[in-house]
């Protein structure tokens, strides 16, 4: 089934109503998690079912047996697709298994790509699922921020609970302490995040390939992806590791592995290079 993206006063309350329901029904419901599928919910809930009034499409319709193919080589069941309609090409899976997945197209991805290359990034979003990216990410995202408030409640803590005491050495001791790892707990966790993001694309990246049995496909995709500057308007900070490429395309032109600390995704250059040696 293809979807389309839609302005937001199209949206029916069904479909709100729907995506909420989807979500409740995740394998772990907590607030942190319904705030975490927030901006993937909004994202979905603005893309409705495409009619053959609303299709101009031989070239949509003619992608359903390539993810149907894709499936079937991989041994998923065939997710559900979704159309963004906007020029920037990328891509994302999400759903917390594969019996519940979903994958998201930009329409500008579908224009500028070959059928080889897209079925190297949909074998890559396929990958995300069957390798259960999300639902991974999404821990991770919970134990990132747990770590946060508890760096938050060490440092109260450690500052009430010297506030009655007479020796200010000791009581000077401690606050630093507890200010040091409210400050640092929370950076490193978000570095360790960070770096799986990263590990995975490239996991994502590998498994692609065996389900393809071409790696150049996917190169040449992810070429074709990052020469595209324009940046895709539904992305923000909180989705840009879902995507297979950086789809803020911030031109910061950071080297170094300082830099690649703060990335969601390996360098293009990297994959690339990993992938044109897979023969």
């Amino acid at each position: 089934m293809f979807f389309v993206k839609t302005s937001s006063e199209d949206i029916p309350m069904e479909v709100n109503s729907l995506v909420t329901a989807s979500i409740k029904d995740s394998f772990l419901i907590t607030p942190v998690v319904l705030q975490a599928a927030a901006p993937i919910a909004a994202l979905i809930a603005v893309s409705l079912p495409i009619t053959d009034r609303q299709i101009p499409v031989a070239s949509i319709r003619a992608r359903r047996p390539l993810i149907l193919n894709l499936s079937i080589a991989s041994g998923l069941p065939t997710p559900k697709v979704f159309i963004i309609n906007d020029s920037a090409p990328n891509a994302f899976a999400t759903g917390r298994d594969p019996q519940h997945a979903a994958i998201a197209f930009t329409s500008g991805i579908l224009d500028k790509l070959t059928k080889q290359e897209l079925e190297g990034v949909a074998a890559h979003e396929l990958s995300h699922i069957g390798n259960f990216d999300t639902r991974l990410m999404t821990i991770v995202s919970i134990l990132v921020g747990t770590v946060a408030l508890a760096a938050d409640f060490f440092l109260r803590i450690s500052f009430y609970s010297n506030r009655d005491r007479d020796d200010n050495r000791s009581n000077g001791i401690f606050m630093i302490l507890g200010l040091v790892m409210a400050l640092l707990a929370p950076i490193v966790a978000t570095l360790i995040q960070l770096s799986i993001s990263r590990k995975r694309e490239l996991l994502a990246d590998a498994s692609g390939v065996i389900i393809t049995r071409n790696p150049d496909a996917l190169a040449d995709a992810l070429e074709k992806i990052s020469k595209d500057k324009e940046p895709l308007e539904v992305a923000n900070k909180a989705t840009a590791h879902l995507y297979i490429s950086d789809p803020l395309k911030n031109q910061k032109n950071a080297i170094g592995w300082f830099a690649n600390l703060f990335n969601t995704h390996p360098p293009i250059a990297q994959r690339v290079k990993v992938l044109r040696a897979m023969q």
